[in-house]
């Protein structure tokens, strides 16, 4: 067998020794202390009207995810869940288990009342608008 690829044993029938620890086996998620932390792809796109945020968040759902601003500061957090189904006991996961975050400090051209997300698919799009005072406008000319 190559060493470029190497084999997954997965046990069939019933196990007589227990899987290796991988914290609450009940619920099959990771202790809080041993999760990693994720920082997740970033774009941003500067438009006529404002920013847009584009976060890949694969596993997260709108209960796990939060999206705070504070003192200029847009952070998102989101705790990911063991995508096994219920009653299942992982044997292989290559899809890591952790918390999101990712975190920017917002400029002053950023309306903050206006700031809109939506979750779709995996992907967090932000909307970030310009405030009045930072978009571009034609001075008219008295004469």
């Amino acid at each position: 067998m190559s060493e470029a690829h190497p084999s997954i044993r997965v046990p069939l029938g019933p196990s007589s020794t227990p899987p290796a620890p991988s914290g609450d086996a009940a619920a099959g998620e990771v202790p809080p202390l041993a999760r990693p932390t994720i920082t997740p792809p970033i774009d941003i796109h500067d438009g006529p009207e404002g920013l847009t945020l584009e976060a890949d968040l694969p596993g997260a759902t709108e209960e796990n995810l939060i999206i705070q601003l504070e003192h200029n500061v847009l952070s998102l957090d989101a705790r990911l869940v063991a995508p096994a189904p219920e009653g299942a006991r992982p044997i292989h996961q290559e899809f890591p288990l952790g918390d999101y975050h990712r975190s920017f400090i917002l400029s002053d051209d950023v309306d903050r009342e206006r700031i809109t997300a939506e979750l779709k698919n995996g992907v967090l799009k932000v909307f970030l608008p310009k405030a009045d005072r930072a978009r571009a406008r034609r001075i008219e000319i008295k004469s």
